[in-house]
């Protein structure tokens, strides 16, 4: 599924490159120095033209429990990602990975949508954008629905500033609620191609500033 590789003189640059052909780095553990580098035959992505909501989550993010932020705490939700959850004991985020996003955050290719109880931060998702492309690292969530509103914020978003494809690497039962779908590894370089070709996508909006040292 993947080639191991170790951290030799990985820079950011490279790792767009790699997004570009569909291919992304994971590590088996938080601990592990190496990178696998991924290419799944089956791709998971989240066709933002038929994104759908629940009415149950419609109903609680008109409720407003979260305030939404973006790019104000990227490093912080990169953190949160990593650590063990009930659900998730282990993790594929190691420092390797924490350096590189990080590097692609301050070069405006990686951003964070958050969910904020007050001061303190609750749920959250980060990802790589490339061209019109956005491809989802990871969630995490601390409070009831705080990753699904983060979603649908991020879906909001991406429509929002003209993004055409969200790569979410694997569908999940969670995913698959909000209408992900796989898509044989051909079929997705084509879509990967037509988004990757225009101009860089802005993430933020006017006015908007990015918090880097969150």
């Amino acid at each position: 599924m993947g080639r191991r590789s170790r951290d030799m003189g990985l820079t950011p640059e490279i790792l767009l490159r790699a997004y570009s052909i569909g291919m992304f780095p994971m590590a088996e553990a938080a601990d592990d120095p190496d990178l696998y580098w991924v290419e799944p035959e089956m791709r998971g992505i989240l066709p933002l033209d038929s994104f759908h909501v629940s009415k149950s989550l419609a109903k609680t993010i008109r409720q407003k429990p979260f305030s939404i932020r973006y790019d104000t705490a990227f490093s912080r939700v990169m953190e949160k990602c990593a650590e063990p959850a009930p659900d998730r004991p282990g993790t594929w985020i190691n420092q390797t990975i924490v350096r590189l996003y990080g590097e692609l955050h301050r070069m405006g290719h990686a951003h964070s949508v958050e969910a904020w109880e007050g001061s303190e931060l609750v749920g959250g998702l980060y990802g790589v954008s490339l061209g019109a492309a956005f491809f989802g690292e990871s969630m995490f969530s601390r409070r009831s629905n705080a990753s699904k509103i983060c979603l649908v914020h991020l879906v909001e978003r991406l429509r929002l500033q003209g993004f055409m494809l969200l790569d979410t690497q694997f569908t999940t039962d969670h995913l698959k609620t909000f209408g992900a779908i796989d898509v044989p590894k051909a079929d997705y370089c084509l879509m990967l191609e037509r988004a990757i070709a225009p101009p860089h996508r802005p993430f933020l909006l006017p006015g908007e500033s990015s918090g880097t040292s969150g």
